[in-house]
C-alpha cells in the first residue's frame, strides 16, 4: 500500500502513528488482529525505513544490520546467520566490513532495508526511502523493493510524494490531502477513474486535463459544448445528465486523439511542445482554456499550428462543479441514458 499526497498532507504522521512514534487523538490501530494503541514502538513488531537512512556511521554494515537483533539479545551465531543471509539477498555480503561512508547512496539504502528485514517484522513502514537518490538509482530501487516485498510477503506501507512511485510500485494506493483520504484503490483504478478533481490533477504526469463544459438542448437531446465541440450526448434523468447543466470534463493527455477538422471534438493552437523521445507533450490554447495533449507519433509540431483532437467517451470523466466528485465516465452516463 502506497500513501501518496503533497507535502504536509499527513503521510509521515500516519506512518509514525502506526509505528507508535506519535500519539493518536482518536480511532484504533490494528496490526493484524492485535490492537496496538497503547503499545510502545518496540512492542509493535514493525520495521521502519527512513528517508535519511539513519545508519550508525561508526558501525560496520554488519553491525548496522545486526543492531535490532542485538537489542533483543539474539545469540551471536544466529545473528551471524541472519545478517549474512539478508546481506546476500540484497547484494551486500561483500560490504559487511565497510562503514556507511564507504558506500554509495543506493548501497546505504539497501543496508537500511536489510536492517528492517533481518528482524522478521509483521509489517514494513517506509517513509520516502528513495527521495535522496538520483533518478536512475530510484528506478532500480523501486524494482528491488517490489521484488523483495513479493518474496517476503510482508505487509508494506510505503509513503511517497512521488506519484510515479505510487503508480509503479503499489498493489493499492491511498491518496491523502489535508489529512483526509481522497481515494483508495488499485493503481489503474485511481489513474483511470479519479474520485475527485484533486486526485485527477495530482495523479499523472502531467495530470488530467479539467475543462468546464456546458450541456445545451439540441433537437430534444443534448450537446456537450466546448466552444465549437461536435460531441452529442444523450441526456435525461436516466443518465443523470440534464440540459443547461455545467460539468467538469476530465481527460488524460494521452487519451486525446489527433484527427482532422471534420471529426474534431476540440481544437487549439500549440503554445508549447516538449519533445521527450517516444512522445511529445503539447500545451494547446483554445476557447475552452488551456489543455495538454500527449502525442505518441514522431511527427514534428510547430508553435502556433492548429491541432484538432477527439476523445472516446469511455476516456472522459465527468465531475460535479460543486462537490468536485466523480459522477462517472461519459460512456457510463450515455449508456444509462440510452
Amino acid at each position: 500500500m502506497t500513501v501518496v499526497g503533497p507535502s504536509g498532507c499527513g503521510k509521515s504522521t500516519l506512518l509514525r502513528s502506526i509505528a507508535g512514534l506519535e500519539e493518536i487523538d482518536g480511532g484504533d490501530i490494528y496490526i493484524g488482529d492485535r490492537k496496538v494503541n497503547s503499545l510502545p514502538p518496540h512492542k509493535r513488531n514493525v520495521a521502519m525505513v527512513f528517508q535519511s537512512y539513519a545508519l550508525y556511521p561508526n558501525l560496520s554494515v554488519f553491525e548496522n544490520i545486526a543492531f535490532p537483533l542485538r537489542a533483543i539479545r539474539i545469540p551471536q551465531a544466529e545473528i551471524k546467520q541472519k545478517v549474512e543471509g539478508v546481506a546476500t539477498r540484497l547484494g551486500l555480503f561483500h560490504h559487511l566490513s565497510r562503514k556507511p561512508r564507504q558506500l554509495s547512496g543506493g548501497e546505504r539504502q539497501r543496508v537500511a532495508i536489510a536492517r528492517a528485514i533481518v528482524r522478521n517484522p509483521s509489517s514494513f513502514l517506509m517513509d520516502e526511502p528513495l527521495s535522496n537518490l538520483d533518478a536512475e538509482l530510484r528506478r532500480q530501487m523501486r524494482t528491488e523493493i517490489v521484488r523483495l516485498q513479493r518474496q517476503l510477503g510482508v505487509t508494506t506501507l510505503f509513503v511517497t510524494h512521488d506519484q510515479v512511485e505510487a503508480i509503479t510500485m503499489s498493489d493499492r494506493i491511498t491518496v491523502l490531502k489535508d489529512g483526509k483520504i481522497q481515494q483508495i484503490g488499485r493503481p489503474e483504478e485511481v489513474y483511470r477513474r479519479p474520485a475527485n478533481t484533486f486526485v485527477a490533477g495530482f495523479i499523472g504526469s502531467p495530470g488530467m486535463n479539467l475543462i468546464k463544459v456546458s450541456l445545451v438542448p439540441v433537437d430534444g437531446g443534448g450537446r456537450m459544448r466546448l466552444q465549437g465541440s461536435r460531441l452529442d450526448v444523450p441526456v435525461g434523468e436516466a443518465g443523470g445528465l440534464k440540459g443547461e447543466e455545467e460539468v467538469i470534463m476530465g481527460v488524460r493527455p494521452e487519451d486525446f486523439q489527433i484527427t482532422d477538422e471534420q471529426d474534431a471534438m476540440l481544437a487549439g493552437r500549440i503554445d508549447l511542445a516538449e519533445y521527450l523521445g517516444s512522445e511529445t507533450v503539447l500545451t494547446l490554447r483554445s476557447e475552452a482554456g488551456e489543455f495538454t495533449v500527449k502525442a505518441g507519433d514522431r511527427r514534428s509540431f510547430r508553435l502556433n499550428d492548429m491541432l484538432h483532437v477527439k476523445v472516446p467517451p469511455r476516456n472522459i470523466c465527468l465531475y460535479s462543479p460543486k462537490t468536485r466528485d466523480l459522477r462517472g465516465t461519459l460512456h457510463d452516463l450515455m449508456t444509462k441514458s440510452g
